[in-house]
């Protein structure tokens, strides 16, 4: 019976250090500092799409699709990553919106959520 207790004590304590582990290290859906990405704003339904039609050439059609449509940005490196407006102060978002099709940086909160990987729209420069 006691080994039973012991036993039970340790799996608690087991399963409390690995969940304050995971909460210290930032487990996948914990918002980061703020981070600076570089890129050109693309809207996401053409880029998935053809990934090739992007830049200056495809800025009409682009600025009419991020009216309605989720922007990213691409980098440098080729990743895209998900633009996301903060509620609260919408207007850095908008302003992303009016750079499509241009290389901006953006500032904000980077997350990740289910392997995608998105900013929260604080800044553009």
């Amino acid at each position: 019976m006691r080994r039973v207790a012991r036993g039970l004590g340790m799996n608690r304590f087991t399963i409390g250090g690995i969940a304050a582990t995971l909460v210290i290290l930032g487990g996948p859906s914990v918002p980061r500092a703020e981070d600076t990405l570089t890129g050109e704003v693309v809207d996401l339904t053409c880029y998935l799409r053809t990934p090739s039609v992007r830049g200056p050439a495809h800025q009409k059609c682009a600025a009419t699709c991020a009216r309605k449509c989720p922007i990213g940005i691409v980098t440098g490196d080729g990743k895209v990553v998900l633009l996301l407006e903060d509620h609260d102060a919408p207007k850095p978002y908008a302003d992303a919106i009016a750079k499509v099709a241009q290389t901006i940086a953006v500032e904000g909160d980077a997350v990740t959520q289910g392997g995608m990987p998105g900013i929260v729209v604080e800044g553009v420069k």
